[in-house]
């Protein structure tokens, strides 16, 4: 039995084979539309969430199980007192595989050791965010053809924006990424990363203004300045538009650069960018639906 914790449980042999089967959704999805009849997916978010949570139950839907859970730890037996180990436990009597959202980092993982069904960290405080990794990378891989020889820009919240630490540390794996970090002082990508980056010899460079580093860029890789992780208003009013991706910015980019964003967008982006051939976001999210498709049938061990 395996757990999804990091992007980097799945070797990158793995992670193609994932891919693949994702893609093979993606061009049949009538032939796997029965492949977990008799199958029960359990969500357990403690965090809020719109997009992943709905984007897993989509995809056991789309596979023909089922599906149960809760969407709010107030609703929940946490609002009680109840430890993760024994909701899991509970848990792994009424589903067959779970995918679990924790405002506490390790949470999943404390679940996992103590479960007797697959566990999927779907987002850990501002630690990991497995799923939403594999989303980036399938969008990247699918619209890019590759996941080598690239220069990516992220933006925004590299501090505490999990999104952001997932991709890193999955992309250190395939060849010639050069990365640029583009954020505020208060927001930089935290040191365990660049100290990871520094021993891997892989390039990177910190900017602050976008403008300055966009016209190198084959992936923009946009994120929201995360309220939620902020202890006090002032600081957050202060830095939340610090970036606005417009058209204007957008003119200085590439022709075939692709704008990436793990959603929600507050207004980090402009929407009159929605419409430029080179925005994918709305397209990433139906690729995370395919993705947790094949992760589901990966981790459930189901063939087809």
């Amino acid at each position: 039995m395996r757990h999804l914790m990091s992007p980097l449980d799945f070797t990158v042999d793995e992670l193609e084979k994932l891919f693949t089967i994702a893609q093979d959704i993606e061009a049949n999805p009538e032939k796997y539309s029965h492949a977990c009849e008799g199958k029960k997916l359990a969500t357990c978010f403690y965090e809020p969430s719109t997009r992943t949570r709905l984007s897993f139950e989509a995809a056991m839907l789309n596979l023909g199980g089922k599906v149960l859970g809760f969407s709010d730890a107030n609703s929940s037996s946490a609002a009680k007192g109840e430890s993760v180990s024994d909701t899991i436990r509970v848990i792994s009597s009424f589903a067959d595989i779970c995918a679990m959202r924790h405002p506490k980092e390790g949470a999943p993982m404390v679940a996992a050791s103590r479960s007797s069904i697959p566990v999927i960290n779907a987002g850990d405080g501002g630690h990991q965010h497995p799923t939403q990794t594999l989303t980036d990378l399938l969008t990247i891989r699918s619209i890019k053809g590759r996941l080598s020889n690239f220069t990516i820009g992220l933006c925004g919240d590299l501090k505490f924006g999990r999104t952001v630490h997932s991709l890193i540390n999955a992309l250190v794996r395939y060849e010639n990424i050069n990365f640029i970090f583009i954020s505020p002082e208060e927001l930089t990508i935290p040191e365990y990363i660049i100290e990871m980056l520094k021993e891997k010899n892989i390039p990177y460079r910190e900017v602050r203004k976008l403008e300055d580093s966009i016209p190198e860029l084959d992936i923009l890789y946009m994120t929201r300045v995360q309220k939620e992780r902020f202890f006090n208003e002032e600081d957050y009013i202060r830095l939340k538009d610090y970036y606005i991706l417009d058209k204007e910015k957008m003119s200085l980019a590439k022709s075939d650069m692709i704008v990436l964003h793990p959603l929600p967008r507050v207004n980090e982006i402009s929407v009159e960018v929605d419409d430029d051939p080179r925005a994918v976001y709305f397209k990433q999210v139906q690729y995370g639906v395919y993705v947790r498709m094949a992760l589901l049938l990966t981790l459930l061990e189901i063939e087809i």
